[in-house]
């Protein structure tokens, strides 16, 4: 039997695992460690539930999807600031906005009721005791033209007044002269005027309240035949050209409103008919149980066609002249305790900032400090991200929202 081809296959065999021995003992500690580009992962977990540890790799428990690794660095957190593989970015369809600088604008529509507009009110009075004799307007609400009799009173005050200022006219000595023009003034701050003083003593003691502007006898308060003393009021007068709407402001939409915006009013009552006005000013006048503040809109009623207690439908173009750094609503990140948005920085990296928010309208949020315009913040999927800076301490290190300087 021919050995020879059995030794050279042994001989073959042996050098070969000698030449691999030799090679294992003579390796070098580096080439048995990890690439560099390797990391040491500390744990696994699901973004949508961070705050559970796994061990190993898998699928997540909680959603269909794998669990994420996390590396010791925080995945390359710096300065408050989280990186995320660009192809978990690229996966969850990830979108950033540019803020701009702008105001928000929009329209107001809010229910207004109309009244009387109290600067145009004038109350017609008695200014000694007497005794109505005769009142020429019997109904409230009638309209009345300036210098129309309303009423004629008997006082004597006014009687003896105007018999002293008649006996004293025809004096001609310089003392008695000052004594006429005496009487002359009392009878004035009795409430005469030139006529009635020119004809003062001619009808007793007998006086005739007239009207001293137009407009609608808003309030009767004295009746035929009645006595009243001196100050007691016996009408009020209003006037219509214009009227007051009381409006009632949503408190979170308030702060777009100020002096001097515009309104337009329609009333049911005027189909087709648009009245303009402007608001004059916000009270102090917050309503508890709705949240909202009471405005007060001077609307012109030229041709009066509009009463007081009318409902009115109000269109306000609310807004006002400052420029703020605007942003998506779904950028803004409200946690009930403080409110952030997640501004993309470079290399993929994003940082989450503190701010204040404004208005909303629109689809975009005022943000009045926190931000200066020009930013790109996340839109979609930022609370991924929001997640991943919790766990890497970067919501601690984020800074507290600032006021910004007005635009």
């Amino acid at each position: 039997m021919n050995r020879t081809p059995v030794i050279v296959l042994t001989v073959a065999v042996l050098g070969v695992g000698l030449a691999a021995g030799y090679g294992l003992g003579h390796r070098t500690p580096t080439a048995v460690s990890a690439p560099a580009a390797d990391k040491k992962i500390l744990y696994w977990y699901d973004p949508m539930k961070p705050d559970q540890h796994f061990d190993h790799p898998g699928k997540s428990p909680f959603m269909d999807m794998q669990l994420v690794p996390k590396y010791p660095d925080g995945d390359a957190t710096t300065a408050g600031s989280v990186r995320i593989d660009p192809t978990m970015v690229q996966n969850l369809g990830m979108r950033t906005a540019t803020v701009e600088l702008g105001t928000l604008a929009g329209d107001l529509r809010v229910p207004a009721t109309i009244g009387w507009d109290l600067r145009q009110a004038t109350a017609v009075t008695a200014r000694a005791d007497g005794v109505i004799d005769n009142l020429y307007v019997r109904a409230p609400f009638e309209h009345v033209t300036a210098g129309q009799p309303l009423a004629s009173l008997i006082a004597p005050a006014w009687n003896t007044a105007a018999q002293e200022y008649r006996a004293l006219a025809a004096a001609t000595s310089s003392d008695a002269r000052a004594l006429q023009s005496a009487a002359r003034e009392r009878l004035r701050a009795l409430g005469m005027d030139e006529n009635q003083i020119r004809d003062a003593g001619r009808d007793g003691a007998r006086m005739v309240l007239r009207a001293p502007s137009d407009g609608v006898v808003s309030s009767l308060d004295a009746r035929e035949g009645q006595r009243i003393g001196a100050g007691m009021p016996i009408m009020t007068i209003n006037g219509l050209r214009t009227v007051w709407l009381d409006a009632a402001i949503p408190q979170a939409q308030s702060g777009g409103v100020s002096p001097g915006t515009p309104v337009l009013a329609t009333v049911n009552a005027h189909p087709g008919e648009t009245f303009r006005g402007r608001v004059e000013a916000l009270l102090p006048d917050i309503d508890a149980a709705t949240r909202t503040q009471h405005a007060r809109i001077v609307l012109d009623n030229p041709q009066e066609t509009l009463a007081p207690g009318m409902f009115a439908e109000l269109q306000l173009q609310s807004g006002g002249g400052h420029r703020y750094p605007l942003v998506p609503d779904e950028a803004v990140i409200a946690t009930g305790t403080s409110t952030r948005v997640i501004i993309a920085e470079s290399a993929g990296r994003f940082r989450p900032v503190a701010v204040r928010t404004g208005r909303s309208a629109d689809g975009k949020t005022e943000i009045l400090a926190g931000l200066r315009g020009g930013e790109r913040v996340v839109v979609s999927g930022q609370f991924l991200i929001d997640s991943e800076a919790s766990l890497s301490g970067a919501l601690e290190r984020m800074p507290p929202v600032t006021p910004e300087p007005k635009p």
